[in-house]
C-alpha cells in the first residue's frame, strides 16, 4: 500500500516505505542489474522504489543483493518487522 502526502505546494507525494534506490544509486547500480542480482523483474525493483509494497521474499532478495546483512533490513526497508 502507497502512502501518499500533501506537499506545501498543494500537490500528492508518495511517502515511500524504503531507502532503495538511494542504495541501488549509491552502489552505482542501475535498476536492471539490481534485478539480475535479485533475480527479480526490473519492473517490480521500479514499482518497490516507487513506495509500492512487496513480499517478505523479494525484500529479502534485495537486502542480499545490495550486499546488506537480513538483520540491517530496517536499514533499507523502514516498515520491516
Amino acid at each position: 500500500m502507497r502512502m501518499l502526502q500533501q506537499n506545501a505546494i498543494g500537490s500528492i507525494d508518495e511517502k515511500k516505505h524504503n531507502c532503495v534506490q538511494k542504495s541501488r544509486e549509491e552502489k552505482m547500480m542501475s535498476k536492471a542489474e539490481l534485478a539480475r542480482t535479485a533475480g527479480v523483474t526490473v519492473q517490480t525493483i521500479d514499482r518497490i522504489e516507487k513506495g509500492f509494497d512487496c513480499r517478505m521474499d523479494t525484500k529479502r532478495k534485495i537486502l542480499l543483493a545490495l550486499g546488506y546483512k537480513l538483520v540491517d533490513r530496517h536499514k533499507l526497508f523502514f516498515d520491516s518487522n
